[in-house]
């Protein structure tokens, strides 16, 4: 019995002097493994994904394409070169996959036996996206068209029209299909004219078209002309590969998406928004490939669904949609009511791939676990985690993550995220940070946030709260931001605020609300809105002027859909328009403000950041206004991301400190 005791008594010293876990760091953000694009080979045996690990000294990410056998786990890395898109051929006997050489993007050849990857194509522009033939012989690509070549004086003219986008420095050129053989060689072109394929607001990730089984026939997305101005006016189209010859595959021409040829070549699903009415849900559709009236599947779930693949049957599809603080994965069969898979806690993502058995992969990431490769090891059997890249990061000391439902403003039905703080102690409030996400079609849910960790680290709660126009609710839910684009979804995050400072768990007199995109717009907002509840404020890429959005940026024509029109045609959008911009109210604003932008942002201009830079300044606001060198709509590179959040971290912590006024 004493010994017994003493035992005890060993184990309680070791367990009160073992080493605590460390909290998430901004050094731990840096060691967070990205994987990307995961792909099951056809005979599910073998699931291949890039993965990246930061390189700070040389400011980049560094890939690897790592072959992972779905029966033991075991890995073997295929090349460190870098690359995208990796797609196996029908019979997996190779892998093509895009990588650059002589600053142009190619095809590239990799035989799964051993030896090194073949250059496929010489493309005189950037091959955007590929499609393997059926019988594995060819690709289809997608590439821009050459700019046209000026002679004598005029070669030193740089004169162009200009398109909607601010940061254009020459006239978009159309996005066409070319056909080359696997072996490599001379490619022909199948497409031409002043219409474009469809390459999406960034080409680098535009979508691949897709093949008839019998090799015979693309279909693909097609609008009337290149650039972002067309993108609201885009119809699915078939093309006769022989002959060269383009049909509509219906009639419908409103942003459709992701054409795909059922495997036994009957029907042609797509993606299309309900009604044809931009405001509302994407939804699932398929029609006859020959052509014809399509029909929704998906209009039951009312979700927003743009992520979907065939199963091998053709009778049914994958689909995926966010679903309250989760992503749900469906099977949909083409008549009849869905059967819902069981993710196990896992938070879906869009990369999701099927073989032709149907076993399915995809990403996924847990509350507390980056994402990693999760497979089913048969057809229909559960998904399991394959990869533990991110193991060290879900090993640290991180704060629970809950979802948090409640009944809002005007009726709605809210949700949204709370990430606490290593340590958390029930029934003390807790200095509060709203992290608001953007879109405003996007969603907050359980998957894991590198950044709510990281400011819950510092001892605040961090709430991320869903609002109307986020898209994982429903239609209704989703369409009620057009024309309220401030107003009603300011009253539905600030009644998630109420709810927490009413349950004792926020701090009222210590909150900050920050966020990126349209969370710069919803910062900016409740900051003007509601000046006398905030500490402090961070707002990225703030969408501040909706007619700078309208005038600048590359989603000109999404943002006219919002009001109905353009400002400029009537008074009353005009002052829609103006009511509805976060820089009316910003004169009122009175927290300290934190604003970040890159300089080529094409999404949200950074005119909009000068502006209420100096609307803060010029009334007396202590604020401080960062800009990154660099394009896109944030930073990329693991340096500038790096910076972003330590001086979000570092603002949020000065003004939210128990002694600042």
């Amino acid at each position: 019995m004493l010994s017994f005791l003493r035992f005890v008594s060993l184990l309680l010293l070791l367990a009160a002097t073992a080493p605590a876990a460390e909290r998430f760091g901004l050094d731990h953000m840096d060691k967070v493994v990205r994987l990307s694009d995961p792909q099951i080979s056809p005979d599910g045996g073998s699931v291949v994904v890039i993965v990246s690990r930061a390189n700070l000294e040389e400011n980049r990410y560094d890939p690897e394409l790592v072959l992972i056998d779905v029966a033991s786990g075991t890995q073997k890395v295929l090349t460190r070169r870098r690359i995208s898109r990796p797609r196996w051929s029908p019979s997996g006997s190779n892998l093509a996959f895009l990588s650059e050489v002589e600053e142009k993007t190619q095809i590239f050849v990799l035989p799964m036996d051993g030896g090194e990857a073949t250059q496929i194509t010489k493309a005189p522009m950037d091959v955007r996206s590929y499609a393997w033939r059926p019988d594995g012989e060819a690709f289809a690509y997608l590439s821009e068209e050459e700019p046209e070549e000026r002679e004598g004086v005029e070669r030193h003219n740089r004169s162009f029209e200009a398109d909607v986008n601010y940061l254009l420095t020459e006239t978009p050129r159309p996005h066409h299909l070319w056909l080359v053989s696997a072996g490599g060689g001379e490619a022909t072109r199948l497409t031409s004219g002043d219409w474009s394929v469809a390459a999406g607001l960034i080409p680098s990730r535009a979508a691949a078209p897709s093949w008839s089984p019998d090799g015979k026939a693309l279909a693909f997305a097609q609008q009337p002309g290149p650039g972002p101005r067309h993108i609201t006016d885009v119809k699915i189209t078939i093309l006769d590969v022989a002959t060269g010859s383009i049909r509509p595959l219906n009639e419908l021409k409103q942003r459709m998406s992701g054409a795909a040829y059922s495997p036994d070549g009957k029907f042609v699903a797509y993606s299309y928004p309900r009604d044809g009415d931009s405001r509302f849900v994407s939804e699932v559709c398929v029609a006859p490939a020959g052509g014809g009236d399509g029909h929704s599947l998906t209009r039951d779930l009312d979700r927003n669904f743009r992520t979907f693949r065939w199963m091998p049957d053709s009778r049914s599809l994958i689909i995926r949609a966010n679903d309250g603080t989760t992503a749900g994965l469906w099977i949909q069969p083409l008549e009849g009511a869905p059967r819902r898979l069981d993710t196990g806690g896992a938070v879906a993502s869009s990369s999701l791939t099927v073989s032709r058995s149907g076993q399915i992969a995809l990403l996924a990431s847990e509350p507390n676990r980056p994402t990693e490769v999760y497979a089913q090891t048969a057809p229909g059997s559960e998904l399991e985690r394959l990869t533990d890249f991110n193991a060290p990061t879900a090993a640290l000391d991180l704060g629970n993550r809950e979802p948090i439902q409640w009944r809002g403003a005007d009726d709605f039905d809210m949700d949204g995220v709370l990430t606490y703080p290593p340590g958390y102690q029930p029934g003390r409030p807790y200095p509060l940070v709203l992290f608001i996400h953007g879109g405003p079609r996007g969603t907050s849910t359980m998957a894991f946030s590198d950044r709510a960790h990281w400011l819950a680290s510092h001892g605040w709660v961090v709430f991320q709260p869903n609002y109307r126009g986020s898209d994982n609710l429903g239609n209704a839910y989703q369409a009620a931001i057009w024309n309220d684009a401030g107003a009603g979804p300011g009253r539905d995050v600030m009644s998630g605020v109420d709810l927490l400072v009413e349950r004792g768990i926020a701090d009222p007199d210590r909150m900050a609300v920050s966020g990126w995109s349209y969370g710069g717009y919803m910062t900016t907002w409740l900051l003007g809105n509601y000046p006398d509840r905030w500490r402090a404020g961070v707002a990225g890429a703030p969408v501040t002027d909706h007619i700078d959005q309208y005038v600048l940026s590359d989603i000109h024509s999404p943002v006219a859909t919002y009001y109905d029109g353009s400002p400029f045609t009537d008074p009353k959008l005009l002052q829609a328009y103006r009511e509805q911009a976060p820089i009316t109210y910003a004169p009122r604003i009175k927290a300290p403000t934190l604003v970040l932008c890159d300089t080529g942002d094409q999404r949200v201009p950074i005119t909009e950041s000068f502006i209420l830079y100096h609307v803060l300044r010029d009334n007396g606001v202590k604020t401080k206004f960062i800009a990154y060198p660099v394009a896109g709509h944030s930073p990329s590179d693991p340096v500038h991301r790096r910076d972003v959040n330590r001086r979000w971290a570092a603002w949020l912590e000065e003004h939210l400190a128990a002694n600042t006024p």
